[in-house]
């Protein structure tokens, strides 16, 4: 037995169920710091409270062996070992996260569960320390908390102040990264060592008063953690503009030392903290009420770690006794000779393998158990479920709750027990919070960041332009003026807070800077800003944050133009020849489909075919001007006209507004026509030296960069445009729109052509998540709503117009793509009055010469006789008709005592109907 299952727990008894009638498990942590000695009250009620269960462990006692580590990690590390020495199952503890990394390796090896309800450290992972379990929420989701809570306030730049150990460095590593999924971050991380002296935390403040950031988060150790807050009172740190936000170390002390004294209190006026949520129940409100019969010799705080010290004693329990449940058995492993190193003498022979670990370890991840903490089990992260946060706000003598967190549904200012039922709501409308009061008695928002108080002025590039300089002027370092100057300092001027600034020029002052490479030595750090006529496009927007617009602009194509004459055929050049041979071929159509459906009716458009033809052609043409004199008597024949009438006047309409454009407004004319025609092209292409246009032809428009041709000052560019491509110049030149404007208002012979084929605008750039940048936009907004922005603009770029300006590009010939639709209606229209005519005369041909149509054998002459029955007049068919049936009737009334009369009457209206079939009066087949 003894070589199968190690040693046995020496002096361990058993009683009557065959269980151990004493388990000793041990725990570890400060007793006289602000989490222990509360926490302390709380074991040792469970340790009372599960001894005195008879259900629990059925009969066996708990045995507690209590360490003190005196805030000493080494003493920590020390009574661990000695615990091992003595058969413990288990120990609760230790308090710090410091303590925990090391003595996590101990229980590994030795296979003994570590509990600890105050080991917070995100990095203690279940999977470097299978042995090591949390009984308390993580770290993670404190400082996911805060991540939410400075995104809530759209602050973007935080600093953290922290204890220099694991446990600080690993949660302020948390916070950043929680806060970078936000697009927030940590501009600057003041440490202070583990045991700080007054001096030296004064030393670490003022660094931090000298910073941008006002928004401060505080996680140190509730044992010193007042001390930082007395001093940057003493800073005057605690006024307004500041944000103070303690993790839940502030709580704690809050909780376990009420009340704080009056100077303790004033300190921490206005700051958030954080605090463990554990749900209203009875089995908490029962603990809480025996909390003071507890503390009766040495009164102490609940706080939230007391709560989870006592779940913590209880889940060991049942642990333990489904422990026992399962057959596991308390034996210990002596294996000395692996544990001593060579030429040692730590006397290591006393420690034993717990060989029933691996049992109680996973018993402890598998209690499902309602403690006075709420719901108590683990997920498979081996983190507690549902893990919340209260948000408190410290005012006057006391504090009150602002809110919740709660990783399920993130700020709201309802319970967290209350959500869990229903389906997340991350939504910015459910992320609510009550008010709060900050730092100076304030309950607006402070704004977050100001400019350091370290003297140092902002440096902002200005581009040093050659040309167009009415924009940015570089005429010495203190003289920079220009359009974008004017609008700067004006927003500037607006802000509420005074701007320390530096204008430096880049540029050699000889070809225009690059605006790109300007806003890359932001993120360089060359530059803290970037002013002047920077557009704001896409590649620029990866390096830099940009203002609200301050002028509006695009790429235009810019082109030599002429005045367009009038001529002997200007009246044709409203439509293009293949909208005239569309109309002419619809004119002809209309004519043609009216004939046929009037000639069987309508004398006017029957006769000898000259004069038909002339009349169809007259028709036709006539209906432009509406002035056709034949009436129309078919139904068909209406329909069609009126159609077309209608489409006759769309046409009409359209032909004579164009015309008048052409003839009374002045006409420029170019052969580029706009971007598609320089693309397809093979022509020169000029551009301003700098300018963003190179890159955005070649890049999006895939033009060849040896057609590009920079050009440097607007002399250049009329030069250049005067030459044309035929002697060294260009075709055309494409650029911003605020240059060209400006370009045009001396130059009447160029002119831009085509629509503006790119929409942006020029801004301030600033680096990234850079508060300024939005308060500038604001600045800007303001400017152009009080017409400060307008004034601003008409004193640099108003010009007096070309006398050119008020003339118009020649005006574009109407399309027949314009007007297909019509067309069609009016072609479909016909075609369906065709059909119906087509199938009423082969009605009335079937019903009125059927008897003919099959005595004639010849196809021939059955088709002669269907020409000839459509060019007949149909009033002579139906009375033809209609004497036919007269003739049959008399012919059945004598047909007894007339026969011989009948037949011959008969064979004589017979033979005079053939005669009028082959030879028909007064009409003619054609």
């Amino acid at each position: 037995m003894i070589i199968c299952n190690g040693l046995p727990a020496i002096g361990l008894s058993t009683n009557v169920t065959g269980r151990p009638k004493v388990v000793n498990i041990g725990a570890i942590f400060s007793i006289k710091s602000v989490i222990g000695k509360a926490a302390k009250v709380a074991i040792d009620a469970a340790i009372d409270d599960v001894n005195s269960h008879p259900d629990i462990l059925q009969g066996t006692q708990l045995q507690l062996q209590l360490k003190d580590s005196n805030y000493s990690g080494f003493m920590a590390v020390v009574e661990a070992l000695l615990f091992m020495e003595k058969d413990t199952v288990a120990i609760i503890g230790p308090q710090s996260s410091v303590t925990a990394h090391v003595i996590s390796h101990i229980a590994n090896v030795l296979q003994v569960p570590l509990l600890s309800f105050s080991s917070t450290d995100p990095t203690l992972s279940p999977i470097q320390f299978p042995f090591f379990v949390r009984t308390s929420q993580n770290d993670l989701y404190q400082m996911t908390a805060i991540a939410e809570i400075i995104d809530h306030y759209e602050w973007r730049e935080v600093i953290a102040i922290y204890e220099d150990d694991d446990h600080g460095r690993n949660g302020i590593a948390t916070l950043g990264d929680k806060l970078a999924e936000r697009r927030c971050r940590i501009t600057y991380k003041a440490r202070i060592s583990p045991e700080p002296t007054r001096d030296e935390i004064t030393d670490v403040l003022v660094k931090v008063a000298l910073r941008e950031s006002r928004i401060l988060v505080v996680h140190v150790p509730g044992s010193w953690g007042l001390k930082v807050f007395s001093v940057a009172q003493y800073l005057g740190m605690l006024g307004s503009g500041y944000v103070w936000i303690a993790t839940n170390w502030l709580s704690t002390v809050l909780d376990t030392n009420s009340p704080l004294s009056q100077d303790a209190m004033d300190n921490i006026q206005g700051v958030v903290t954080l605090r463990m949520y554990t749900p209203d129940s009875q089995l908490k409100r029962r603990f809480v009420s025996r909390w003071s019969n507890l503390t009766k010799e040495k009164p102490v705080g609940l706080n939230a770690y007391s709560l989870y010290a006592y779940d913590t004693v209880w889940l060991l329990a049942r642990a333990i006794n489904e422990f026992f449940n399962q057959g596991g058995n308390i034996s210990f492993l002596n294996d000395s000779l692996s544990w001593e190193p060579s030429g040692g003498n730590l006397h290591l022979e006393a420690l034993s393998v717990f060989q029933g670990g691996n049992l109680l370890l996973d018993n402890i991840l598998n209690v499902n158990m309602k403690g006075v903490t709420g719901d108590f089990r683990f997920t498979n992260d081996r983190n507690l479920i549902n893990p919340a946060f209260e948000l408190i706000n410290v005012i006057g003598t006391g504090y009150r709750r602002i809110g919740y967190w709660s990783n399920h549904s993130g700020l709201s200012i309802a319970p967290p027990e209350t959500l869990w039922g229903k389906p997340p709501n991350r939504s910015s409308a459910s992320q609510t919070l009550h008010g709060v009061v900050w730092p100076g008695q304030t309950t607006q928002k402070p704004r977050g960041w100001v400019f350091p108080n370290s003297g140092r002025h902002l440096k902002i590039g200005v581009p040093h332009r050659v040309s167009y300089r009415e924009f940015v002027s570089v005429r010495g370092p203190d003289a920079i003026t220009g359009y974008c100057i004017d609008v700067f300092t004006a927003a500037l001027n607006l802000l509420p807070y005074a701007v320390p600034y530096k204008l430096i020029p880049f540029g050699d002052g000889r070809t225009n800077p690059s605006g790109t490479e300007l806003v890359r030595l932001i993120t360089a750090g060359v530059f803290d800003a970037a002013i002047g006529d920077i557009a704001i496009i896409t590649n620029r927007t990866k390096m830099a944050d940009f203002t609200q617009p301050y002028i509006e602009s695009g790429l235009v194509v810019v082109a030599p133009v002429w005045r367009k004459n009038s001529n002997a055929f200007a009246f044709l050049r409203p439509f293009t020849r293949r909208m005239w041979a569309v109309t002419a071929i619809f004119f002809l159509l209309v004519g043609t489909v009216v004939w046929i459906l009037e000639h069987r009716m309508n004398d006017e458009f029957r006769g000898p075919p000259r004069r038909q033809v002339v009349t169809l052609l007259w028709f036709s043409f006539s209906t432009w001007f509406f002035a056709h004199r034949e009436n129309t008597v078919s139904v068909l024949g209406r329909i069609v006209l009126i159609i077309w009438l209608f489409v006759v006047l769309i046409i009409n309409s359209s032909y004579t507004a164009s015309l008048t454009s052409i003839l009374t407004v002045q006409q420029l004319t170019s052969p580029i026509k706009g971007i598609e025609t320089l693309v397809a092209s093979k022509d020169p292409i000029g551009y301003q030296q700098g300018s963003f246009a190179r890159n955005y032809l070649i890049d999006e428009l895939k033009i060849d960069p040896s057609r590009l041709v920079a050009l440097n000052s607007p002399e250049e560019c009329a030069k250049a445009l005067k030459d044309g491509p035929h002697k060294g110049g260009v075709a055309a030149m494409v650029d911003d729109r605020a240059y060209i404007e400006l370009f045009l208002s001396t130059r009447c012979e160029f002119s831009i052509v085509g629509q503006e084929f790119t929409k942006n605008g020029w801004g301030f750039a600033f680096p990234r998540d850079s508060p300024l940048a939005v308060d500038m936009s604001t600045a800007i907004l303001k400017l152009s709503e009080n017409g400060d922005l307008q004034r601003i603009h008409d004193k640099w770029l108003l010009r007096r117009a070309c006398s050119y300006q008020g003339a118009k590009m020649e005006v574009d010939r109407l399309q027949l793509k314009s007007f297909w639709g019509l067309f069609s209606i009016c072609g479909v229209a016909c075609l369906i009055a065709l059909f119906l005519y087509f199938l009423k005369m082969m009605r009335q041909f079937s019903r009125h010469y059927s008897e003919e149509s099959e005595s004639q054998s010849s196809r021939s002459a059955r088709i002669q006789t269907f020409l000839s029955f459509v060019d007949e007049k149909e009033e002579e068919v139906k009375s033809r008709s209609k004497r036919r049936q007269m003739e049959r009737v008399s012919n059945r009334t004598d047909d007894g005592s007339n026969s011989t009369s009948y037949s011959i009457r008969g064979n004589i209206g017979e033979f005079s109907s053939n005669k009028n079939i082959g030879t028909p009066t007064g009409s003619s087949v054609v």
